[in-house]
C-alpha cells in the first residue's frame, strides 16, 4: 500500500518537474534554460530512484544527451522523414538526434 502511494507521488513530481521545464524553455534565457536542464535532470532521477515510468508523450519531448526539453523552433529543429508511414527527427542544438515515429491510419 505505501509503496503504491509513494510511486504516485513520484509520479505526480515528475509531470510537474516538467511542465516547470517546458515554461522554462519557452522563456529562453539563460538562467531559465539552467533552471529547465535541472528540472529535467531532477525528473529523470526521480524516475530512476522510485522506478517510475516518465510518460512516452513527455519523454519524447527530452533530449536524452543534454537534457534540453525540446521545444521545435526555439531549442530543436524537426523534418518529416517520409516513408509508410514515416517518423520525425527532431535535431537538438547539442546535435543529438530524437526520432518519434508515426502511426499508419488504420
Amino acid at each position: 500500500m505505501e509503496n503504491k502511494v509513494v510511486k504516485e507521488i513520484a509520479f505526480e513530481r515528475i509531470k510537474r518537474l516538467l511542465e516547470l521545464a517546458e515554461e522554462k524553455a519557452r522563456e529562453n534565457t539563460e538562467y531559465s534554460r539552467m533552471l529547465e536542464k535541472r528540472y529535467v535532470k531532477l525528473a529523470r532521477e526521480i524516475s530512476a530512484h522510485y522506478r517510475v515510468k516518465i510518460p512516452k508523450e513527455l519523454k519524447q519531448k527530452i533530449c536524452k544527451k543534454c537534457n534540453n526539453f525540446l521545444i521545435p523552433g526555439i531549442n530543436c529543429s524537426v523534418r518529416k522523414v517520409s516513408g509508410n508511414p514515416g517518423y520525425l527527427v527532431c535535431k537538438c542544438e547539442c546535435g543529438a538526434e530524437k526520432k518519434i515515429f508515426l502511426r499508419a491510419k488504420l
